[in-house]
């Protein structure tokens, strides 16, 4: 038996795809077990760059089966503009499998996340506006709208419905908009069920049959720990669980069948969105690591946004590889440092005139002030480096400090957007 996670430590934006990719070659099953397109994950391959938002990174695999689980929030038509997107791009059709317990991202959820931020005003979230906390509203409210829903037609009528029964009136007195039409909306979501029907599976069966049979299973989470409604930074957070621990659920496996938790951070840090981020770095020097950064620079695959840039935060990522029951860490965009003589890197916070070294409930966050070490550059490219061993000293030296300080075993670093650009550590 063997089934890996592979999931964020920090805000997101870690390098997860990248880390997905690189196993996947490996695997059979490669599944997205939840959240939806309000993030992308990056992959380098023969075929050209790609940020891919609902499908799962093992795409690029023929071999392997890509299931999107039930716990993912399903846009129809985005996810069927990116099987077209690969195609135009000459990358063979995946295997792709759609659960039928999945649940549909509606036009209306777009737009009252549109609306809920505009309404905010300077006090908004940061949301990618993608539907998603309007969306997770309706799947606990339980007025969502299954993947099986789709092939009924007056069941999918009658669910129309009563979602529209409590949308309609925000729209029409909360928000002063046209109420959404439910002819249209039944229309729209007949012609996508059209296009999806070939992709939709028990898929929950295929799984617990894959794990019974040994079969080599890799779960890809979205965002990162600080990112979880419960365990993260309250209320700068998303609608569902990035956890390790929701993975079995989002996905349809059984709990005691995760051998492997792989928590991902960047060498450095990075979020796209509202709330606080201890080490971020502003004006000239931020511009600088943010154009260095990753491949293009540190671009949010979503949005297109500038993502706040820092140097490392050990307090918030050891917090991050812990809360996700992470059994070993992959450091992702290690080469991005290479033009540095010095590379800070945050080891403990001062706050209310006291060191801490545990990370802080969100009430204090905004508060805290990093306590700072500096570690030696190592001032040259290391991209092409093929083996940990040959890393500059500094290089070694700037990754096992951060092993250290997380108290977790490294083992793979990235030096390089491509596959072939990932060392395994001894």
């Amino acid at each position: 038996m063997s089934v890996t996670a592979v999931v964020g430590a920090n805000w997101g934006d870690e390098g997860k795809g990248k880390i997905t990719d690189f196993l996947a070659g490996d695997s059979e099953w490669v599944v997205r077990y939840q959240g939806g397109s309000n993030a992308g994950h990056t992959i380098v391959n023969q075929w050209g760059k790609f940020a891919l938002h609902l499908l799962p990174s093992g795409v690029f695999y023929p071999h392997v089966s890509n299931v999107i689980g039930p716990g993912v929030a399903v846009n129809l038509s985005l996810l069927l503009d990116e099987l077209d997107a690969l195609q135009a791009r000459g990358v063979p059709l995946p295997k792709l499998l759609v659960s039928e317990r999945a649940q549909v991202v509606l036009p209306v959820h777009l737009l009252l996340d549109r609306l809920e931020e505009e309404r905010l005003g300077a006090s908004q979230f940061g949301s990618t506006r993608s539907g998603i906390a309007p969306f997770y509203a309706d799947k606990a409210l339980k007025t969502g709208i299954q993947i099986a829903d789709l092939f009924i037609r007056d069941r999918l009528q009658d669910r129309i419905g009563r979602c529209l029964d409590l949308k309609n009136p925000l729209l029409v007195h909360g928000y002063h908009q046209l109420p959404v039409d439910s002819a249209d909306l039944l229309n729209t979501l007949q012609a996508d069920a059209l296009r999806i029907a070939p992709y939709v599976a028990d898929t929950t069966a295929l799984l617990q049959q894959a794990v019974s049979r040994g079969e080599r299973i890799l779960l890809e989470g979205q965002l990162g720990a600080l990112r979880d409604p419960d365990h993260g930074i309250y209320p700068f957070t998303t609608s569902s669980s990035p956890l390790a621990g929701y993975a079995s659920v989002g996905a349809g496996i059984p709990p005691y069948a995760l051998r492997r938790i792989i928590a991902v951070t960047k060498a450095y840090s990075t979020c796209v969105g509202a709330g606080p981020l201890v080490t971020e770095l502003m004006g000239a020097e931020a511009q600088t690591l943010r154009e260095r950064g990753g491949d293009g620079g540190e671009y949010g695959a979503t949005t297109g946004r500038s993502r706040r840039v820092g140097w490392f935060d050990a307090v918030a990522t050891r917090y991050g590889t812990h809360i996700q029951g992470a059994t070993e860490v992959a450091l992702t965009n290690l080469d991005v440092l290479s033009h540095w003589q010095e590379i800070p890197l945050a080891v403990g916070y001062r706050l209310d005139g006291k060191v801490e070294m545990k990370f802080p409930n969100s009430t204090r966050l905004a508060a805290a002030e990093p306590i700072w070490e500096t570690c030696r550059g190592w001032g040259t490219d290391i991209s092409a480096i093929r083996d940990y061993r040959t890393l500059p000293q500094p290089a070694r030296e700037y990754v096992e400090r951060i092993e250290e300080l997380l108290d977790i075993p490294m083992r793979l670093i990235s030096v390089g957007p491509r596959r072939e650009q990932m060392l395994v550590k001894p």
